[in-house]
């Protein structure tokens, strides 16, 4: 046996299924190793390292196991960074298999040698270590997976292309010999008492109480929800713990910060009480205003705990164990005008979202092409986003419920991530079906060549569906608002403007089904074709880039700005006057209540 034939025997002993990776001559070793193991664990070959990470990724966000991606030395290695960041970020396990250049050449100024011990410290800054000699294993690929998995993070284990040539030699019972063993314990930390009592002394003492869950809260549905009832109070959702709660209970908000709903944003500005469950949420101007609210956060990671507010106490522990001790201690509330006031709000903004995808626009309103898949979802559906304005759809009108699944690259924001986030989520349960919404920058960028990825594998899948839909605006649009409505600048042109490209055409083109929609009343026989499909499918959107996608707590400033654009010749400016105002009409229709007339609220809102 070789260290490559071990190294993957290793993997198969950890109950790795799936190494997503492409090839090159740093890892000839271990590719060599894969054909005398019958290809096990699989190896998913994507058509980038970046999407080989992405996939990893994806497979361990919506498998709940560690994710284990591959890559030569030199170009490859680095092509992954990506990826790995987006997994750090996101506190999502993922471990990377690199090659390195032979020993014999290292400090030689070798072709394709890179320093990635120095390269990978921040990325796998939990653990990176490289593989000089056999007796390292296993303890380093243990310690790589029990460190990726228990610290929900990257880790790294490099391996020279000679020494994965070399025969296998175990640790010793010797000086200097580290043996090792499988297996990843479970524990479940809890607080101590006295800090339990603590919390629920400052939850029993509020009034109007919001709560905030990310995706720490995932394994605590039951018990955020008799939180949120003993309390009274609103729950609001980080956009990647859109998927902790069903979005059919009345008192839940939906998404906050910047792309979050207005009533998220009501719940934070009028809250006396704030808990945060299993979230880092970064916006701190999205949160209640310091001193307006006590606050109790719950967070597993200490490390974690204190940031973006003054908490009063915070809890380090599981979130569903926590709960479940916190509970007895809490208070029910007999009084429930605010529990009423959150859901009149909450029910409000649906209707205003209704009417928003309602507005007529040229060619097709991006809002109505993600309001129209909600109602169709299945129970079982996995949801990405990709990043751009088709976040903001996905976080403010898809609901999710059932057992629905959804993520997006939450903290490192990438541009990229929807279509092999889905492609790892297939691998992870290949029996139910996925869908990826991306705008067309980031399907250019690199989600069509990865169609070719889904092309290859689709037919090893239970259920075949895995939809892309497009939402072809020939804009970078996300960017563009942000221009428009943070700098006051107008569109410019040479960098925002992008080609038409045929996505459905090329689908089709390698086997996938494939249709473009330029009316909207093609949208629903569109998402229900794909959804019926025997196959893969992409929908090309054309959509309107001119649809705002304005923020819950639009100000003054920003609305000039956006005026200034104008005013400084923007080329698109008539189209997104016109939007603008009729999408922010829409909150302020007969039946609901204007910014101004609430408590405490800020001009202009």
């Amino acid at each position: 046996m070789k260290v490559s034939d071990y190294v993957l025997h290793r993997l198969r002993e950890w109950d790795v299924d799936h190494v997503f990776a492409y090839a090159g001559d740093g890892i000839n070793g271990l590719l060599a190793a894969w054909g005398r193991a019958e290809n096990r664990p699989t190896f998913v070959q994507a058509r980038h390292e970046e999407m080989a990470a992405f996939e990893a990724v994806g497979y361990a966000k919506f498998s709940g196991r560690v994710g284990v991606c591959a890559a030569t030395s030199g170009p490859g290695a680095i092509h992954l960074l990506n990826g790995l960041y987006d997994a750090k970020l996101d506190h999502v396990p993922v471990v990377a298999i690199v090659g390195q250049t032979n020993r014999s050449a290292m400090g030689g100024s070798y072709q394709q040698e890179v320093d990635l011990l120095s390269l990978y410290k921040d990325v796998a800054e939990a653990f990176c270590e490289m593989v000089t000699v056999p007796e390292q294993l296993p303890n380093v690929l243990d310690r790589a997976m029990r460190i990726a998995a228990s610290r929900r993070t990257v880790t790294a284990v490099i391996i020279p292309a000679d020494v994965q040539e070399l025969d296998y030699t175990p640790p010793g019972h010797a000086f200097k010999m580290v043996p090792s063993s499988l297996g990843m314990p479970h524990s479940v930390p809890v607080p101590a008492d006295q800090e339990l009592q603590r919390a629920a002394d400052v939850l029993n003492a509020g009034e109007r109480v919001a709560i905030l869950v990310g995706q720490g809260a995932r394994r605590a549905r039951a018990e955020v929800e008799q939180t949120a009832e003993v309390l009274g109070a609103g729950v609001a959702k980080a956009l990647l713990g859109k998927d902790v709660l069903s979005d059919e209970l009345p008192y839940v908000t939906g998404a906050i910060g910047l792309l979050g709903t207005r009533p998220s944003y009501e719940l934070m500005q009028d809250c006396d009480t704030l808990l945060v469950i299993g979230s880092s949420f970064p916006y701190t101007q999205f949160l209640p205003e310091f001193g307006q609210a006590r606050a109790v956060q719950i967070d597993i990671d200490a490390e974690m705990v204190g940031l973006r507010y003054p908490f009063e106490v915070n809890l380090v522990g599981d979130s569903a164990e926590t709960l479940r001790r916190l509970l007895p201690l809490l208070k029910r509330r007999s009084h429930r005008s605010w529990r009423k006031t959150v859901e009149k709000n909450t029910a409000r903004w649906w209707e205003v979202m209704q009417r928003r995808a309602a507005v007529d626009a040229d060619p097709v309103n991006p809002e109505y092409v993600v309001h129209a898949l909600d109602a169709l979802l299945p129970d079982d559906v996995i949801l990405a986003a990709d990043s751009g304005s088709s976040a903001n759809w996905y976080a403010r009108h898809l609901r999710m419920r059932g057992n629905m699944r959804g993520s997006l690259s939450g903290t490192l924001a990438t541009m990229g991530p929807g279509v092999p986030y889905v492609i790892g989520a297939k691998f992870a349960d290949p029996r139910r079906p996925a869908i990826a919404l991306v705008g067309d920058g980031a399907m250019q960028m690199n989600g069509m060549a990865e169609l070719i990825t889904v092309a290859k594998y689709w037919r090893d899948w239970e259920d075949p569906r895995l939809i892309v839909a497009v939402l072809n605006n020939r804009d970078l649009n996300q960017v563009t608002w942000e221009m428009r409505a943070m700098e006051g600048a107008p569109q410019f042109e040479p960098s925002q403007s992008l080609p038409d490209v045929p996505f459905a055409d090329f689908a089709r083109s390698i086997g996938l089904g494939g249709v473009r929609v330029e009316k909207p009343e093609d949208v629903e026989p569109a998402w229900r074709q794909a959804l019926a499909s025997d196959r893969p499918f992409v929908i090309d959107f054309c959509t309107d880039p001119a649809v705002p996608p304005i923020p819950p707590h639009a100000t003054l400033d920003q609305i000039e700005a956006a005026a200034s654009a104008v005013l400084q010749g923007d080329s698109d400016r008539a189209a997104m006057v016109k939007q603008g105002f009729k999408a922010k009409i829409q909150e302020f229709l007969p039946g609901g209540r204007h910014r101004e007339d609430r408590p405490g609220a800020e001009e202009g809102q």
